[in-house]
């Protein structure tokens, strides 16, 4: 939505609004504005705790470690940075409150985030309603920035992509002639993996023996379902969602005697899989966004950092976090205000290499990336392949 200012007495007091929340920019250095601080507030909304905690804590150490390098640096245009956290725990009616609080009570001038795809959905029409440029690192359901409008961007690939990856790789790589599938059919990050995963398999001529759902993070009881896809004994076993409920399916499924080989999505990436799943989820394959051993000096240089500030492997959504905040910042930098339509025009144009690899958007706002294979193995982590876009 384009500004539409009653007045420009209305335009002078948005201004104002803008330039307190953010720290205020150079156009008026006598105002008290410009006087308010030194710091560039920039929101941050993610799964602090619940279910998906790991992710949302990820998220807040690549943008924290991202906002040392920039200020040790120097900052912004001779500003510090600040990214402001909120916990949404992965829930819409938390996000939104989040949303608010940043900008009616931080006044941030951007915001990071949502984390999981049902928060950034719930948030995303509010970015454009009030212009406030929002990126979500990791909120891979498609839809995202058409729902959200033009300030609702994305920096990570999406949904779709990942079903398609993973049939090609299943069909290509592995050989795979049958697959099953079972997803949650109240998650739209499932639901979406699968539904695309389905549609390219049989495309290429493999077959879906058992297509099946179950309908909550919180179901513990997947029996009936492995029994149904134990009795074809698939090539593949497809569990596209989130590392808590995939490591219970594994162990199930496992112990069952189902020995088809586990492929999922990036949801998996969690130092929590190996701990629920054991050695169920031992050989798994999954999309992922990078990979930490990579040899790539950007890579690198992010593992090391990140090591020696947490004393721990980063993880993908902590590599798309960095990426994402360094692109939102590097576009602030760019429009040279904390003005929302100059953040967002700026945004718009940005193409960045980093940890993740080349980050450009496309007309839909939406990062064009290759994606990682990631083979479980022990405790760690290794990389079976990479699938460019």
């Amino acid at each position: 939505m384009k500004k539409n200012l009653v007045s420009g007495i209305l335009a002078s007091v948005i201004s104002m609004t803008l330039l307190v929340g953010c720290g205020g920019t150079s156009a008026d250095k006598n105002s008290s504005a410009s006087n308010a601080g030194d710091i560039i507030k920039i929101g941050a909304i993610g799964p602090l705790s619940g279910s998906a905690s790991t992710y949302g804590i990820s998220v807040k150490e690549g943008a924290q470690l991202l906002e040392k390098e920039v200020n040790d640096a120097g900052g912004v245009n001779g500003k510090k940075i600040q990214f402001i956290f909120e916990d949404d725990q992965a829930d819409p009616n938390s996000a939104m409150q989040a949303f608010n609080k940043l900008v009616d009570n931080e006044k941030v001038c951007a915001i990071l985030g949502p984390v999981t795809s049902g928060a950034t959905l719930a948030v995303a029409p509010n970015a454009t309603t009030r212009q406030i440029p929002m990126i979500t690192p990791t909120g891979t359901e498609p839809s995202i920035t058409n729902v959200g409008g033009d300030y609702m961007f994305r920096g990570c690939f999406v949904d779709s992509f990942q079903g398609e990856v993973l049939a090609k790789y299943a069909n290509e790589t592995l050989k795979s002639k049958t697959a099953a599938v079972l997803y949650n059919s109240s998650s739209d990050y499932s639901k979406g993996i699968a539904d695309s995963f389905k549609a390219k398999f049989e495309a290429a001529g493999g077959t879906i023996t058992q297509f099946l759902t179950y309908s909550s993070e919180k179901e513990t009881d997947f029996k009936a379902q492995l029994t149904k896809i134990k009795s074809d004994s698939p090539d593949v076993l497809v569990l596209p969602d989130y590392y808590n409920v995939v490591g219970l399916i594994a162990k199930q499924a496992r112990g069952m005697g189902i020995e088809s080989q586990l492929l999922g999505g990036d949801g998996w990436e969690s130092e929590e899989l190996t701990k629920i799943g054991q050695d169920a989820v031992n050989g798994a394959l999954y999309i992922n966004h990078y990979y930490s051993g990579d040899t790539d000096p950007a890579v690198k240089t992010f593992v090391d950092s990140y090591k020696k500030e947490y004393s721990k492997e980063p993880d993908a959504f902590a590599a798309l976090s960095y990426d994402t905040s360094k692109i939102l910042v590097k576009a602030i930098e760019k429009a040279g205000t904390t003005d929302g339509v100059a953040i967002k025009d700026a945004l718009g144009g940005m193409e960045m290499t980093s940890v993740t690899g080349n980050i450009k958007f496309n007309n839909e706002r939406s990062a064009i990336k290759s994606a990682a294979i990631i083979k479980v193995d022990g405790d760690k982590k290794v990389l079976a392949g990479k699938v460019n876009p």
